[in-house]
């Protein structure tokens, strides 16, 4: 290590270190990207990049040909517009849900309460079960002849077909992916809440300060730091979704819980003509607006903080 040091220098030695992480990150994160990027400019049904014609923005336009960006069905590729619509909905209300239930969650976890340590665990739980997994035991749970509608029978109620009706479709892929995630965005506020000095708290008490100006005025701004990291990671998460959508209602009824990510699936793989060129251009544009986003939502935190 001395003679790597002596050739590169005191600097240098922080990039020798750097170097492995930055090929890791290289090797598995930028290249696929340019080859996805290359990918969306080409044209045909082969695989590799060699064997396809060049057609430039081609995909890019057929993407884009909307009589009505707000009426899918007006656009040439509508089945992906349908999936920006159906993920611009699943992602705000799952935020919405998201954030909500793991800050409630972690404000009562942080409180003294009796089997604390117990109830942590519970709640952490359903993070450490695979996608898959929960899909499965949910769409047992919800099917016709499913665990729930066997209460319901019992209570003397009639089924309700949760995956026949669109509502109903898009509520429980919400419901699932908050019961399965939350767990780790409420561990995260947790520790936000157990960084805040415990002495603010007191003095507060001293004061006769009330619980909800305590709440707005100390809790939530000092909380504000962990509540940036997971209001990106859940808008991440939520955009990325597939697999416990599509496990769980397949995309239906129809194409009422389509997402993006499921149509750049279907195209590139599921469909009889495989279509790799436009799967890679949607794929890149979802990219695009997941960028857009997250730049967005950190200007709008820094813009708060300061």
């Amino acid at each position: 290590m001395a003679w790597i040091q002596h050739a590169v220098g005191g600097r240098g030695m922080a990039y020798v270190f750097l170097a492995p992480n930055i090929l890791f990150f290289g090797l598995f994160v930028f290249l696929p990207i340019g080859i996805n990027m290359a990918m969306s400019l080409t044209g045909g049904t082969n695989l590799f990049l060699s064997e396809r014609p060049f057609v430039g923005g081609d995909h890019y336009r057929a993407l884009m040909q909307c009589g009505s960006y707000l009426d899918p069905a007006s656009c040439r590729e509508d089945h992906f517009w349908k999936g920006v619509s159906n993920t611009l909905k699943f992602t705000l209300f799952q935020m919405v849900a998201m954030v909500g239930t793991a800050l409630v969650t972690a404000l009562v976890l942080n409180r003294k309460i009796r089997g604390r340590g117990f109830f942590r665990a519970v709640y952490f739980f359903p993070v450490l079960l695979s996608p898959v997994v929960v899909a499965l035991i949910w769409k047992w749970i919800l099917q016709r002849d499913g665990l729930l509608n066997g209460a319901i029978t019992l209570a003397g109620g009639e089924k309700i077909l949760f995956f026949v009706e669109p509502g109903w479709a898009m509520f429980w892929a919400v419901f699932v992916s908050v019961w399965a995630h939350m767990g780790f965005y409420t561990l995260i506020l947790l520790a936000g809440l157990q960084a805040i000095p415990a002495d603010l708290y007191e003095a507060a008490e001293m004061d006769g300060t009330k619980p909800m100006r305590v709440l707005t005025r100390i809790t939530l701004p000092l909380l504000w730091p962990n509540l940036v990291v997971v209001l990106v990671l859940v808008l991440i998460k939520a955009v990325q979704t597939f697999d416990e959508v599509f496990v769980l209602t397949g995309g239906g009824p129809g194409t009422a819980t389509l997402m993006v990510v499921q149509y750049i699936y279907e195209t590139a793989f599921a469909n009889q003509v495989q279509n790799f060129g436009l799967a890679a251009a949607a794929s890149m544009l979802l990219g695009s607006l997941l960028f857009a986003l997250t730049m967005l939502q950190l200007w709008i935190a820094r813009r708060k903080a300061a």
